[in-house]
């Protein structure tokens, strides 16, 4: 009884730590509950982690869940976090990025109960409560090069992005450079990843700033910026002198990112909120499977620039769409290589 007690303390006070509030109800069978872990970046990142908890949000709006998530301060965290909302009757945990995929698949063994979502991890191997909710950034980039490369009037274009130790920023890049490749086979390009690890890569606005101003310097007039809070810091720079163009990343960063109205363009989307919703209802509905779920991509609405974007630009585009729909063409991006 003591050690019981002991334990129950320490979920507390850990929760307290998080800046979480458990839910009180969740061992009843009647509550739903949902609990996120983000990486170490933050959940309002405006941007990944983000969106991925705006599609648990939806669950508590549409499904009636109790949903809670809990931001990682350091990567040794990761299985005590999920473990918070495991030990307390959790009955889904959401864990945001490539990142968690080790922890979740431990914490998946230990608790085969509870139903799992890795959002950016790709499960090599199926696990019956594992569903690992991917997307095909390398296509999300190259509409976005495509973009670019036909935009740009100066020849130069540029990525402002994250580490390159998470295969979906690769992903990005690559695709990136191949769709710009692809109109504009001449045009130059400057992609950068933050030199740090996983810990600083996605919270450095102001590498993400100065690596933005560099590019320009050396005549960019298109920025790409894929790197959570370092590549926000990207779009705000390029905002600052007039004439630019930048392009975000993961979700429609027009309605999360207002600082970069003056160049935001459009965003190499993938649609992150309802991916995670639709796999949290094929768990409540029971048709959730195990094993890889992919998501969609595509490029956000072009907001206050619709009226400057030409309309061949607008049908190449589309053009392009379809045939990465179908595969007909190639992005060139090779995840094993």
């Amino acid at each position: 009884m003591r050690k019981a007690m002991f334990v129950f303390f320490a979920l507390i006070v850990l929760a307290t730590i998080s800046g979480v509030a458990m839910a009180q109800d969740c061992a009843s069978a009647d509550v739903l509950c949902v609990g996120l872990v983000t990486d170490v970046g933050e959940i309002d990142d405006k941007s990944f982690n983000q969106s991925a908890w705006e599609g648990v949000q939806m669950a508590a709006n549409e499904l009636g869940a109790q949903v809670e998530y809990i931001e990682t301060q350091d990567a040794k965290d990761y299985l005590t976090n999920i473990a918070l909302f495991a030990d307390n009757g959790y009955d889904i945990i959401v864990t945001v990025g490539f990142a968690l995929g080790e922890a979740t698949l431990e914490a998946a063994a230990q608790y085969p109960e509870i139903k799992f979502i890795g959002v950016d991890q790709f499960q090599g191997a199926a696990v019956e409560n594992v569903a690992g909710l991917i997307f095909p950034e390398d296509k999300s980039g190259f509409l976005a090069g495509a973009l670019a490369g036909m935009l740009t009037q100066t020849g130069t274009i540029a990525a402002v992005l994250g580490t390159d130790l998470v295969p979906p920023v690769v992903a990005f890049k690559e695709g990136y450079e191949a769709g710009a490749r692809y109109v504009n086979y001449d045009v130059e390009l400057i992609s950068t990843y933050h030199p740090g690890g996983l810990d600083v890569a996605f919270t450095d606005p102001e590498w993400g700033a100065s690596t933005a101003r560099q590019a320009i310097d050396l005549g960019a007039d298109v920025v790409f910026g894929a790197g959570g809070k370092t590549g926000n810091g990207a779009l705000i720079e390029v905002a600052g002198t007039e004439g630019l163009y930048c392009i975000g990343v993961d979700s429609d960063q027009w309605e999360t990112v207002p600082e970069a109205h003056p160049c935001l363009v459009s965003s190499a989307m993938k649609l992150i909120t309802p991916g995670v919703f639709d796999t949290i209802q094929s768990i409540v509905d029971g048709t959730f499977a195990g094993g890889n779920v992919v998501g969609a991509v595509g490029l956000a609405p072009f907001h206050d620039f619709d009226g400057s974007v030409p309309q061949d630009i607008k049908d190449r585009l589309e053009q392009i769409r379809v045939l990465l729909e179908t595969d007909a063409i190639s992005t060139g991006y090779n995840p094993g290589g």
